[in-house]
């Protein structure tokens, strides 16, 4: 039998990179949903600080995770 997947949005921040930024995401999610099964990256993008350098790294995810009646 075969199984259904349910997929949202989500959207992680952190200062240090985008990898850190989807871990955030990820962690987070899996607090609340179960079985999580796939996060593909939708768009990534940087706010600039007032320095002029990187702020904060946004990544939005699509996570998928199994269907449960």
């Amino acid at each position: 039998m075969g199984s259904v997947y349910k997929v949202i949005e989500v959207v992680g921040t952190d200062s240090a990179s985008w990898e850190a930024a989807a871990t955030t995401a990820i962690t987070t999610a899996s607090e609340s949903l179960r079985d999580l099964r796939v996060a593909e990256v939708v768009s990534q993008d940087v706010t600039i600080g007032d320095d002029g350098k990187p702020d904060q790294f946004r990544v939005k995810l699509s996570v998928s995770f199994k269907f449960e009646k």
